[in-house]
């Protein structure tokens, strides 16, 4: 670890000597001493001092440098009574006293300060250890005792000076800690390091350190430099945080866990790491128990030799920023063994890849992946797999293209790339970054340099102005903290996106970061120089080496070296320049002095020279300056570097086109060179690379198959691009043609005794040009010995099957073929197998040769063969396919074909969608079947997109021809056109053309020579093949077509046709589906042409194809043939209408009466004629719609000839009259409530019936409408008003009476002439007395008088409308009928009591007003069954029949009250009260005597 003071705070105030006071300094250094003394005089004393020595640990912590101990290799505890003198060794170790290095001293001082003590101390060391070595050899045992008294004073004096001195020391620091709060804050520090473990697999393990910080520091662990998500892998690792001690625990470890672990700790101040490494190993027992036990590697023991394949592989890719790309291969290793894992390395550029937050990498057993996460311009680039293995390794490499996102802005730059930091310091670092390619169509006025201190989201722009020079020195950082940059390129139209940021970046100085660097790897041993202790108040000299390391025009860029004298205490800078020619020097940074040895110098005037020099400060004050720099001049010292030239495009794949050229002259710090492409005549230009490449050969990929383009290139530095090189020579894009490759599957077709034929299979790859013939080459094998090969043939042969001569009869041959194209002969094959040369006998053929494969569809293909050379004994008559699976064993071979085919070819169906098949024929003679062919190579039933199949057409005038186009044709592409897939060569019968990547194959004279199966082949593409079966009903059919084409018809979309337009006119009409505008027409009837003229109008519209002849009314002489005939060109048509007999007549008549319809439409008249209207309240309204009334048109209303008064319901409305026939009674017929006159409307009855008529006239004409409303059509009208209150009545309700049963609806309104049927059990009553119906207002009853039993069941009410009429029903039986009787039984009992009860009919007055003597005869009526008995009351009380009131109550009826002279005492209320069982009633009146003496004849 680094001394105790960390680099970020060694100025800072609290850590600064300059504040240490002349007294605490002598102290310390008293105390130092004192302690290294203590420390080394004896044990008693080395005990005692352990104290003190921690104590000094404690002080030594201010010093620079690490802390530095020596160590002898024994503790102190363990020193012999007499030590001898210990060389000192000077070790580096850290808190934990692990050694580190090695620590050597710089002595730039007095010796004083060299050893660290004074003259007298010396001098007391060198006494005491001379008394230490005298006390052993002549001393006694007192002696011994005083001295160890004297030590033990002096170590305790020692102490308290010590304790006290550490007492103000801390009383000192805490003060300016309260002054200072920013002091508080300081970088993280492990006070305790992750320790590295070995643990078994299964086992978990646990990483712990303690951290302190100020801000807290935040935590990370990472793995292999990957950071430890728990949450990816859950169980797997657990990460806690408490009290500033961090860990990280990995549960149940296993291989994978085997990896170099770092913690990280970050705050506002810093950053710090630690390492540890955790290695996981295996129990014997896991191993795979047939192996033996390896020793030093996994295989290192076996003499295994791994072969590698790399297959599935990814290829060149293009992408585009901000997405994500995955690049993948799998990898196979064989043999493959258990838990064995190759090293996958990923590579870009040739620069070896780690994984990072832009790169992740994952190898699962056998695929590699790598994903990059978020795509920038970075990370274009040619990209390599390696796989090492104990036997070697292999690589795969493609490239990898990232185009530009889409801008913002339209028309804004592209984003700059590449940023990065160099030069960095405590307060300035330089970035850097690489122009783009694309800069929007117009040029980048500059750049912003953005920077963000690490841990914060928080982007400040560094310039205010765009830069030009794509390098920035950015001022103004704080020193200790880590910052990370981007930029981004402006044009007129506006910003680009911002670059990928930098990587972070410390502003330190480079010693600090490379002694943080030191202590990053312990176990190296490195040696580490520390300074010494810094000089106080002494001024510092003057910087050395002054120069102008860089100038561009927007700022000047000085860096000198510190002064000569070390350990000069808090030394910063000022800079001053001088306009050259004066002597006027300007402080450039009069507020705060420079930390950094590097200054950027902004604002100056371009074109201007300046020289520029550097003082050195501190606390003691300014020193003297530099020597000036030479005159420099204000503009770019860099170039922008010349444009390269000779651009040469070649040739490479169907996509790509390889692109060398010249580089520019006396480029100086080129960055890489832009290349550009553009289809020639198009005038665009699309960038071929994002970024930079430093070769002067580059492959452009991407490209269109046959298209031509030009291309063009700039070079790149940091002054910026070069002007464009001049355009190449355009060049077609299209693989280049090479050789072909060798030919395989040799086999034996035919042995006779001196010779052989031969057969193999064309090459994989052709080499982008058609073969020319195949060169064969034997050799003889003698006991195993293969000899000298020699020429077969030395013209080459087309075939790929050759019969090779002047062998050796039961000699022993290898056999190797060559093929050749335009571009040479290419390398020979394999060796086949070795073949004995002897002649076959065997009576079967031989086996079929050359299979091809054609037409691959998804669910069918054609197989192709040639028939054996050898034939056997009889000549062969069929062959047998085979088909099996590719991937299926030999056992799944199955036959395609029961019965041998004939032809050498077969369409197979009924193949399964994108599975792989193989294929082999063996042809068949008298003797059996030979042979088996050669096994196809495997074909995959898909159909490839892009696929087309063979059209027949027909054209205009009647040729026949077959058409095939093929959109995946090269430059050497051709089309082979065959009849039964031999090629044709008789030109008599068809003629091919092509054009294009179409072909056309049409037939001459078609016939039935013709009939066969045709096919295409399209040469140099993946099999575009396809095949037209030409059958004798296809030809039938083709042949009528080009009949028809040939003689053409015109086609009509509809025949001669009649129609009548307005006013009666009659209009002849067709529709030819085409016409152009050539075409005639001639007009005929009864075979007479007709003319343009008065009668007959003709119009030809050729646009809609609509012919029309119009006539302005038919008379007697137009009945018969009307025909249109058309021509156009050489298509004709024609079609007929005939009009004759009834049906002449009926158009006639029609015609007529719609001409009359116009003429009478010319003045009033009716749109709809006079009819009727029945309202849902039944009122019938008579209504017809008019037309074309004006003002004074009139229209009047009749009936039965008599004219209909018009304040009689009369109205009109929007067009329509109406009538309403339904009147109201008139005010004789009404009744008066309460001075309101209630109207009742009379309800239709016959007297409505008869004919009605409105008249319409005005001075333009008149019209009428006329309505019968009589019989039939009053009956009618009756019926429809039924309709309307049969369909307003209410369900049959059933209710009683004291008379028996009623059934009843109600109808919204009654008409008399409503017929109604009463129905019981279906069947219409017989009225009778008992069973009666009747209407009573709008309620029509059926009433049953006395019911029984009988009566029960369904009762219905029909309703007549003259149609279906309408019918409600109830059911009068159960419960229903109980209630109802019992209803009725009340009733009727109440009636009867009711008729029967005592009562007084009447007869007596009110009041009786008599005058005294008179006599008073009064007599009333008295009814009820039994007769009632009669009582009279007087004032309540009864009174009884007497001489003075006779009281009689004669035959039952009549009962009188006599008074034969009254006087005053008669007066009185006098009451009769009679009564029998059915009731009680009375009646009252009121007798009053008046005395006729008395005055106002007063009444008593």
């Amino acid at each position: 670890m680094s001394g105790s003071i960390p680099f970020y705070q060694k100025h800072h105030r609290h850590y600064d000597r300059g504040y240490r006071s002349k007294e605490t300094e002598s102290k310390l250094s008293q105390y130092q001493s004192s302690s290294r003394y203590a420390a080394g005089s004896s044990r008693y004393v080395a005990g005692s001092s352990r104290y003190a020595a921690g104590g000094s640990s404690s002080a030594t912590s201010f010093s620079r440098g690490l802390k530095v101990s020596s160590h002898s290799g024994l503790e102190t505890s363990r020193l012999s009574p007499v030590p001898k003198r210990a060389k000192p060794s000077y070790l580096a170790v850290d808190k934990e006293n692990q050694i580190i290095g090695y620590v050597v001293p710089i002595f730039r001082g007095s010796q004083e300060f060299a050893t660290g003590l004074s003259d007298t101390e010396e001098a007391r060391v060198r006494d005491t250890a001379a008394y230490m070595a005298r006390r052993d050899l002549f001393t006694s045992g007192v002696e011994m005792e005083r001295s160890e008294l004297v030590s033990r004073r002096e170590a305790m004096r020692e102490t308290a000076e010590r304790i006290s001195l550490s007492k103000r020391i801390h009383e000192h620091e805490e003060h300016f800690k309260r002054m200072n709060e920013d002091s508080l804050m300081h970088t993280p520090e492990f006070v305790i390091k992750p320790r590295s473990h070995t643990v078994w697999e299964k086992q978990c393990v646990r990483l712990h350190c303690t951290v302190s910080g100020w801000p807290d520091p935040r935590v990370v662990w990472y793995k292999n430099n990957v950071a430890i998500d728990p949450l990816s892998s859950p169980g797997k690792y657990k990460l806690e945080s408490r009290y500033s001690v961090h860990s990280l625990e990995i549960n149940k470890c296993d291989f994978d866990d085997t990896a170099q672990y770092r913690v990280s700790a970050m705050n506002s101040k810093g950053e710090l790491s630690a390492f540890a490494s955790v290695v996981v190993k295996r129990f014997k027992g896991e191993v795979d128990e047939n192996l033996p036990s390896p020793r030093q590697g996994p295989v290192s023991e076996y003499g295994i030799n791994f072969k590698t394949h790399i297959v599935d592989k990814f290829g060149v890719s293009f992408g585009r920023e901000g997405e994500t790309m995955s690049l993948g291969c799998t990898v196979i290793i064989y043999p493959a063994l258990h838990r064995y894992q190759p090293e996958i390395e990923w590579y870009r550029n040739d620069v070896l890849l780690s994984p990072s937050k832009w790169n992740h990498m994952h190898w699962s057993g056998d695929r590699a992946t790598l994903t990059l996460t978020h795509l920038n311009k970075e990370d274009e680039g040619l990209y390599t797999l390696r796989v090492t293995t104990k036997s070697g390794y292999e690589t795969y490499s493609a490239y990898i293209f990232v185009r530009d996102a889409d801008a913002e802005v339209e028309g804004a730059p592209g984003a700059p790339l590449d940023v990065r930091c160099l030069d960095a310091n405590k307060d300035y670092i330089i970035v850097t970054w690489k122009q783009p390619a694309v800069d929007g169509g117009n040029s980048i006025l500059g750049y912003f340099v953005d920077r963000c201190e690490v841990g914060t989201n928080h982007w400040i722009q560094c310039n205010d102005t765009p830069v030009k020079f794509a390098r920035f020195p950015v001022t103004g950082l704080v020193e200790g903290r880590s910052y990370t940059f981007r930029v981004r390129a402006v044009n007129k139209n506006g910003m680009s996106h911002p670059s990928r940021v930098s990587e972070p970046v410390a502003a330190m100085d480079p010693a600090d970061r490379a002694r943080m660097r030191g202590t990053s790897a312990p176990w190296t041993g490195q040696i580490i120089v520390t300074e010494e202790e810094p000089a106080e108040g002494i001024v510092p000299g003057r910087p050395l080496d002054l120069q102008v390391t860089e100038a561009t025009k927007n700022y000047v860029v000085l860096s000198w070296k510190p002064p000569g004298e070390k350990g000069l205490e808090g030394v910063m800078y000022y800079v001053e320049k001088c306009v050259s020619g004066t002597d006027s020097w300007q402080r450039v940074n009069t507020e705060i002095p420079v930390k950094s040895p590097r200054f950027a110098l902004f604002d100056l005037a371009e074109g201007k020279s300046y020289s520029y020099r550097v003082r050195c400060c501190n606390s003691a004050g300014v020193g003297e300056p530099s020597d000036p720099t030479e005159a420099t001049t204000v503009g770019d010292k860099l170039d922008i570097p010349s444009a390269p030239s000779k651009v040469v495009p070649t040739r490479n794949t169907d996509t790509s086109v390889v692109v060398s050229w010249e580089a520019s002259q006396d480029a100086k710090e080129l960055v890489g060179y832009y290349i550009e492409s553009s289809i020639v005549g198009s005038n665009v230009w699309e960038p071929c690379n994002n970024k930079p490449v430093k070769a002067t050969r580059f492959i452009c990929h991407g490209l269109m198959t046959g298209e031509k383009y030009v291309f063009r290139v700039r070079a790149v530095n940091a002054a910026g691009l070069s002007q464009f090189s001049p355009e190449s020579e355009p060049v077609e894009v299209k693989a280049a043609i090479a050789s072909p490759t060798p030919p395989y599957g040799i086999t034996v077709l035919e042995c006779v005794r001196d010779s052989m034929v031969l057969a193999w299979k064309q090459p994989t790859f052709i080499g982008g040009a058609d073969i020319t013939g195949y060169f064969v080459d034997y050799r003889e094998v003698i006991d195993g010995v293969a000899g000298k090969w020699h020429e077969a043939n030395i013209k080459a042969v087309s075939d790929r099957a050759y019969r090779v001569s002047d062998l050796k009869e039961n000699r022993k041959y290898q056999f190797q073929v060559r093929a050749a194209n335009m571009a040479g002969v290419g390398i020979p094959s394999l060796p086949s197998d070795t073949f004995l040369c002897e002649e076959w006998t065997i009576a079967v053929p031989g086996p079929p040769y050359d299979l091809q494969i054609r037409e691959v569809r998804s669910d069918s293909l054609v197989l192709l063969w040639k028939p054996p050379v050898y034939h056997g004994r009889d000549p062969v008559n069929g062959f047998y396919i085979d088909i099996k699976e590719a991937e299926a064993p030999h056992e799944a071979w199955r036959g395609i074909n029961t019965k041998a085919e004939e032809k050498t070819y077969i369409k197979i169906k009924t193949l399964k969608e994108a599975e792989s098949y193989v294929f082999r024929v063996r042809a068949q003679n008298k003797a059996g079947v030979g042979k088996t062919s050669d096994v196809t190579d495997p074909v995959s039933a898909v159909t490839k997109p892009g696929t087309k199949e063979i059209l027949v057409d027909v054209d205009d005038d009647g040729i026949i021809s077959l058409n095939f186009e093929c959109s995946d044709m090269t430059a050497d592409s051709k089309f082979v056109w065959s009849k039964n897939y031999e090629e044709m060569t008789d030109p008599s019968r068809m003629t091919v053309e092509t054009k294009g990547n179409k072909s056309k194959a049409v037939f001459n004279t078609p016939g039935e020579e013709d009939i066969g199966i045709y096919s295409c082949l399209v040469t140099h593409t993946d099999g575009a093949s396809s095949s037209y079966t030409l059958s004798e009903e296809e030809l039938k059919r083709l042949l009528e077509i080009s009949h028809d084409h040939k003689f053409p018809i015109i086609p009509l979309k509809s025949e001669l046709a009649v129609e009548l337009l307005e006013k009666g006119r009659v209009r002849f009409w067709l529709q030819a589906e085409k016409i152009s505008a050539n075409g005639k027409v001639d007009y005929v009837f009864n075979d007479n042409a007709l003319s343009q003229g008065e009668k007959y109008k003709m119009n030809f519209d050729k646009n809609t194809g609509v012919i029309e002849m119009t006539m302005e009314s038919l008379t007697p002489a137009d009945e018969g043939t009307f025909t249109f005939q058309l021509q156009d060109g050489k298509a004709t048509n024609q079609s007929s209408l005939v009009l004759i007999g009834d049906v002449f007549k009926e158009l006639q008549k029609e015609s007529e009466f719609q001409r009359k319809e116009w003429f009478r439409k010319q003045g009033p008249h009716f749109i709809e004629y006079l009819g009727y209207e029945v309202t849902p309240e039944c009122c019938v309204v008579l209504k017809c719609k008019v037309g074309n009334m004006k003002k004074d048109t009139s229209a009047l209303w009749y009936k039965d000839g008599r004219e209909i008064k018009k304040d009689e319901n009369l109205g009109f409305t929007e067009g329509v009259l109406k009538l309403e026939i339904a009147q109201r009674d008139s005010p004789a017929d009404t009744a008066d409530y309460a001075d309101t006159l209630i109207w009742r409307r009379l309800k239709i009855s016959k007297k409505d019936s008869g004919v009605y008529e409105v008249v319409l006239k005005d001075d333009r004409g008149k019209d009428t409408s006329t309505l019968n409303l009589t019989d039939q059509g009053f009956k009618d009208l009756m019926n429809e008003v039924f309709s309307f209150i049969a369909n307003s009545s209410t369900p049959l309700k059933i209710t009683s009476t004291d008379q028996g049963i009623r059934l009843y609806t109600f109808v919204s309104y009654y008409n008399d002439l409503l017929q109604v049927t009463w129905h019981y059990k279906d069947s219409a009553i017989a009225f009778s007395d008992r069973i009666k119906s009747g209407v009573v207002g709008e309620q029509i009853w059926l009433q049953i008088t006395e019911p029984t039993e009988k009566d029960m069941g369904k009762y219905a009410i029909e309703f007549n409308d003259g149609k279906g009429g309408l019918r409600r029903t109830v059911e009068l039986s159960g419960q229903a009928f109980d209630d109802a009787f019992a209803e009725f039984q009340r009733l009727k009992a109440a009636a009867i009591a009711e008729r029967s009860r005592a009562r007084v009919a009447g007869g007596l007055p009110d009041v009786v007003t008599i005058q005294e003597g008179k006599a008073l005869n009064l007599t009333c009526n008295i009814s009820g069954d039994p007769v009632p008995e009669v009582t009279w009351l007087k004032n309540d009380r009864e009174i009884t029949s007497d001489d003075h009131c006779i009281l009689k109550f004669a035959s039952g009826k009549f009962a009188s009250f006599t008074i034969t002279a009254v006087n005053t005492s008669d007066s009185g209320k006098y009451s009769i009260l009679v009564k029998n069982k059915y009731g009680t009633e009375s009646g009252d009146f009121t007798v009053s005597v008046f005395i006729p003496d008395e005055a106002g004849g007063k009444k008593k």
